[in-house]
């Protein structure tokens, strides 16, 4: 597993170089999601494909 400082530095190797500092923060925001994402579905577990489109089909048909 990377550190948080070679995952920066990753990052900003795939981003243009024209890119703005509110690029990189809204990139590093969308990794920081992403990794707790992670962490959380491994605590808490993940629901099916079957699961999820049930519990919105009765959004749909309401």
């Amino acid at each position: 597993m990377n550190t948080a400082k070679e995952e920066v530095k990753l990052l900003l190797d795939q981003l243009p170089d024209e890119c703005t500092l509110e690029d990189v923060q809204y990139h590093l925001y969308v990794v920081e999601k992403i990794h707790r994402g992670i962490e959380r579905a491994k605590t808490e577990g993940t629901l099916s494909q079957d699961d999820v489109e049930r519990k919105f089909s009765k959004w749909i048909t309401q």
